[in-house]
C-alpha cells in the first residue's frame, strides 16, 4: 500500500473522531464561539513556530516547523483557502448541531461525488464508466437517506440543517480541488499550508464572532473540554492529509474517497455513544456511499 494512502487512512480515522468531538461540544452550545475557539487552538499551535521561523529560523528543531519566507501571492492564496474552508465550517457546524451524527456524516461522505463533478465541469475531465456508476450509487444512497431521515422527522427538502450540511460538503469539495493546486502546482509545503491556513481562518471568522457577540438574542456559550480537542484532532488529521497530497505520486481521485471513510467512525460513534436510531437502514446507506466513493477512484 502506498505511503500517501496510509497517511490518508490515518487522517480519515481522526476525522471520524473530529466529527464526534464537534457534536459533543455543540450540544446546547453556541456555534460560532465553539468554531472560533476550536480553530484558535490549531492557530495557537502554529503561531509560535511562525514567530520563531521569522526571528531565528536556524534554531528550529526541524525544517518542518519553518513556515515563513512566503510571497504576498502565496499568502493571498492561503487566505482564499481560509475563506472557502471558513464558510464550509460555518455551514458544517450549524448543520451537525441540529442533525444526528449518523445523518450528517453520511451526507458529508458524498464529497467525492461533488469533487469529481467539479473536476468534470472545471477541468474537462472524463470519468470512466466505473466512476459514473459510483456517481449513480452515491446519488441513490443519498436519496435513500432522505427516507431514513423522515423516520426521525428530518425532511431533506425543507430542513435548514440539511442545506447547511450540503453547503459544507460542496465547499469542502471545492477546497479539496484547491488543495491539489496548492500542494502540487506551487512551492508551498504541507506545513506552510497548515500553519497559515489555521491562522488566517481565525481572522476570517472574527467578524462573524463579533456579530454573534453583538446579538442580544444569541445562544449561550459554555466552555466544554471537547472544544480544544476539536482543533487538536483536526490539526493532526490535516497534517497527515496535506502530507499525503504533497507526495509526488499521490492521486487526489483516490485520496478524496479514501478520506471519506471517516464516515464509518462517525457513524459508529453516533449510533453507540449518542444512541441514535435506525441502525440497519443507516448502515446500508453508509455502506452504499462508501462503495460509491470507492468506485470513483
Amino acid at each position: 500500500m502506498s505511503f500517501w494512502l496510509l497517511l490518508t487512512i490515518a487522517s480519515a480515522a481522526l476525522l471520524g473522531f473530529y466529527d464526534y468531538f464537534k457534536k459533543t461540544a455543540l450540544r446546547d452550545n453556541a456555534v460560532l464561539p465553539v468554531l472560533f475557539c476550536s480553530t484558535a487552538t490549531s492557530a495557537l499551535a502554529w503561531l509560535p513556530f511562525a514567530v520563531w521561523s521569522f526571528a531565528a529560523p536556524d534554531t528550529l528543531p526541524h525544517e518542518f516547523f519553518h513556515v515563513t519566507d512566503l510571497t504576498g501571492r502565496e499568502h493571498l492564496m492561503l487566505l482564499i483557502k481560509s475563506v472557502i474552508v471558513g464558510a464550509s465550517w460555518l455551514c458544517g457546524y450549524f448543520g451537525i448541531k441540529s442533525l444526528p451524527l449518523s445523518i450528517a456524516a453520511p451526507i458529508r461522505a458524498t464529497s467525492p461525488l461533488w469533487t469529481i463533478l467539479f473536476a468534470v465541469m472545471l477541468f474537462g475531465e472524463s470519468p470512466s464508466g466505473k466512476q459514473w456508476t459510483g456517481v449513480a450509487v452515491i446519488l441513490l444512497s443519498f436519496f435513500a437517506m432522505t427516507f431514513v431521515g423522515r423516520k426521525e422527522g428530518i425532511h431533506f427538502h425543507r430542513d435548514k440543517a440539511v442545506f447547511f450540511i450540503i453547503g459544507a460538503t460542496l465547499l469542502g469539495s471545492t477546497s479539496a480541488l484547491y488543495d491539489k493546486f496548492l500542494l502540487q502546482d506551487t512551492d508551498l509545503g504541507p506545513n506552510e499550508v497548515q500553519a497559515w491556513f489555521s491562522i488566517y481562518t481565525c481572522l476570517v471568522l472574527t467578524p462573524a464572532l463579533f456579530l454573534w457577540f453583538l446579538n442580544k438574542n444569541r445562544h449561550k456559550f459554555h466552555w466544554h473540554w471537547a472544544i480544544p480537542v476539536i482543533g487538536i484532532t483536526l490539526l493532526a488529521a490535516d497534517i497527515l492529509y496535506f502530507s499525503a497530497i504533497a507526495q509526488p505520486d499521490a492521486l487526489i481521485s483516490l485520496i478524496s474517497p479514501a478520506r471519506r471513510t471517516s464516515v464509518i467512525v462517525s457513524f459508529l460513534l453516533g449510533i453507540f455513544l449518542f444512541r441514535e436510531k435506525q441502525l440497519i437502514a443507516k448502515a446500508a446507506c453508509v455502506a452504499a456511499i462508501i462503495v460509491g466513493a470507492l468506485l470513483l477512484s
